[in-house]
């Protein structure tokens, strides 16, 4: 994977947001195309799409699959790029979500983080084999096929696709990351504690550790990370 994108952006209801995150493949170049035009389809479609918020996600997300299709057929030097994405619109009743991919989408509450999202690697495939007893956990966790990817945005049919049923209310004291999988070089409980650590602080400060704290760790195989953090604005302290 190469050159993640993310992007937030009001909607036109003034009580609502919606936050994008797109991490590109295809070679450098590809992948950062890919990632930019899937953030940006996304966005113009899901502010701009008819329907309940479920419509309107899937709208954008088909959306950010056809301009990738649309720029391969117009450049054939590009074919193979994709991107995964994880998009989220935030609203009254809460989070609903879309995503194809391996980007997660957590939901920190209370000292623990959780994923909303379905991972589309072969990483979760890989692990209900080790729970059967099928691959021992190291076999399951060094397997060079984990990070393959069973879904993306490529302009094809989209394989996998993850849609949240319903709206997850949130609440004050809550936290919703959306990442590129790079920063699956931090366990969960650390991603909680450094959460926790800056929640008063505001998303900046929060996604500005993470980053650091994946940096710091000098994964000699890490990927690139790209974090854009969500939170409730009674969280923030105010001067």
């Amino acid at each position: 994977m190469t050159a993640p994108d993310a992007s937030a952006s009001g909607t036109d209801a003034p009580d609502r947001l919606v936050a994008v995150l797109a991490d590109g493949m295809g070679g450098h170049a590809g992948g950062a195309i890919a990632s930019q035009i899937a953030c940006e389809a996304f966005i113009h479609s899901v502010r701009r799409a008819a329907g309940d918020n479920r419509e309107r996600l899937m709208a954008a997300l088909e959306a950010a699959n056809a301009v990738i299709a649309e720029h391969v057929a117009n450049n054939p030097a590009l074919k193979g790029m994709g991107s995964t994405l994880v998009g989220t619109l935030f609203g009254p009743d809460g989070v609903e979500w879309v995503s194809v991919g391996d980007s997660p989408l957590y939901l920190y509450r209370n000292g623990e983080i959780a994923l909303l999202n379905e991972d589309h690697s072969l990483a979760p495939v890989l692990d209900q084999l080790a729970a059967q007893g099928r691959l021992s956990e190291q076999e399951a966790k060094t397997d060079p096929r984990r990070h393959l990817l069973r879904s993306a945005v490529t302009g094809e049919e989209l394989e996998l696709v993850d849609l949240s049923r319903q709206p997850l209310p949130l609440h004050a004291g809550d936290c919703v990351v959306l990442a590129s999988d790079g920063i699956h070089t931090l366990d969960t409980h650390e991603i909680a504690r450094i959460v926790s650590t800056y929640l008063v602080s505001g998303p900046e400060a929060i996604a500005e550790a993470l980053v650091r704290n994946v940096e710091d760790a000098r994964d000699p195989y890490q990927d690139n990370v790209t974090v854009l953090v969500v939170l409730p604005v009674e969280n923030i302290e105010h001067p």
